[in-house]
């Protein structure tokens, strides 16, 4: 097996905006009296500033995703994605949110594929054994659909919280028309897509099968994914839940292409690509179920076959609401919910110390924090987000932060001690109970 060491990067601790400070100010005044959650939450809610940000001279920001020393284009959305809501009247706030910006639209355009990338052109991989088209800038080459929808996602909520435009350059629109292009293609992935991607490391989650090509998928209207968002291969390579974030991908596109670049035929060629998705998920992406009626597959080959599961990672199927696809009350979603959170799920495990979503990324009966803060972000009931809470609050192995995956039996059995994205969404759940006054 290939034997790599991990390289070091320093990252200076950003000063907390004064929006930032507020916010923990006002967790001090309303989380008084669950002290070990006011700690947690002092703790997770600003670790991606202090931990993880560094602003660049060219007004960019790079954001590593904590014990990685490179961006994962999904994690730094997701791990900035808290602060949107209080960027409106901070300038340091706006200038970190849009620094990320720019600088995802110059990820896109060196390679749209990559998933993760550099800060500088240092040509550090995670594999050196990956067999793709390589670029200095580019960390790690897994192309997974939900890369360049979260891209879209913090440019969308940016705009629509602070009402500011001053993304939307050419380079911006260069970058969505590279995303919509890409698209286009990885509908009729075996005809006409350039990606190939191996990995000689002897685990077979880290490479595509077929010379690198994936295994063989009929055309549905759907794009083509070769890896999930935990970086593991598909089975079948239309995963639903990452399809239904580009819809909601593309209608955010609708809307910057409309007001912001008043390009007319571009929208029209966005909806047309939009419809041809949502068809091919409704089309393909549902699965009868005997026990729990129809659900959303996690992925389909368009040849009838399916993976039924669900993944602790975003987007997964418990993630459909927060994503936008659809509400939390859909019948089918519900439907899917309950199948996520039972036995029917291969990796869902339950033990002494919790219970919930696991990953095939990490060990049999080993749960994650995001799994478990996705399930209460999106929970219809008082009841089900404080368990949740409660849940989070008890598994930390007193460390003070979230992790990746834990032992259902004994949270001071973990994975990754420093996991920003899995500190942000936490945040993002305390917060929102708090605001909600279920506290």
């Amino acid at each position: 097996m290939e034997q790599f060491r991990l390289p070091t990067i320093s990252m200076p601790k950003l000063p907390l905006p004064q929006a930032i400070q507020e916010v923990l100010n006002e967790a001090e005044e309303k989380l008084a009296h669950r002290p070990k959650l006011l700690q947690l939450f002092k703790n997770c809610f600003p670790n991606t500033l202090e931990t993880t940000t560094k602003l660049m001279d060219d007004g960019t920001t790079f954001i590593i995703t904590g014990d990685i020393p490179a961006s994962w284009l999904r994690d730094s959305v997701e791990q900035v994605m808290h602060y949107v809501p209080f960027a409106k009247n901070d300038p340091d706030l706006q200038r970190i949110i849009r620094g990320l910006i720019k600088r995802h639209m110059e990820y896109i355009h060196i390679d749209p594929y990559a998933n993760a990338f550099n800060e500088t052109a240092n040509d550090w991989h995670w594999s050196t054994s990956d067999i793709t088209e390589m670029s200095p800038w580019v960390w790690e080459r897994k192309f997974e659909i939900d890369s360049l929808c979260f891209s879209m996602r913090l440019a969308y909520a940016y705009w629509k919280e602070t009402g500011k435009a001053d993304i939307f350059d050419a380079g911006f629109k260069a970058a969505m028309v590279k995303i919509y292009n890409l698209f286009r293609t990885e509908q009729r992935h075996s005809e006409l897509s350039p990606y190939r991607f191996t990995r000689n490391n002897g685990i077979p989650e880290d490479t595509l099968r077929n010379n690198g090509l994936g295994m063989p998928v009929n055309y549905t209207g759907m794009v083509w994914s070769g890896f999930r968002s935990s970086d593991d291969a598909c089975d079948f390579h239309y995963n639903i839940p990452g399809n239904m974030f580009a819809v909601v991908a593309l209608r955010h596109m609708q809307e910057f292409a409309e007001w912001v670049f008043r390009d007319l035929e571009f929208l029209k060629e966005l909806k047309a690509l939009e419809a041809d998705i949502d068809h091919g998920i409704k089309l393909y992406g549902i699965y009868r179920h005997p026990k729990f009626g129809p659900i959303y597959a996690y992925e389909t080959d368009g040849y009838g076959n399916y993976c039924l599961m669900d993944d602790a990672g975003t987007p997964g199927l418990m993630s459909i609401p927060y994503l936008g696809y659809v509400t939390a009350d859909d019948e089918i979603y519900q439907n899917t919910r309950r199948f996520a959170l039972s036995n029917e799920n291969p990796f869902y495990f339950e033990g002494t110390a919790a219970k919930g979503i696991g990953s095939p990324h990490t060990p049999k009966d080993y749960i994650w924090h995001m799994a478990l803060s996705m399930q209460g972000l999106t929970a219809s009931t008082k009841e089900e987000k404080l368990e949740m809470l409660a849940m989070l609050e008890a598994t930390d192995a007193d460390t003070g932060f979230m992790h990746e995956g834990f032992h259902v039996d004994d949270p001071n059995i973990f994975t990754r001690k420093w996991f920003a994205w899995s500190n942000s969404l936490f945040s993002q759940l305390v917060y929102k109970s708090m605001k909600d006054g279920i506290l």
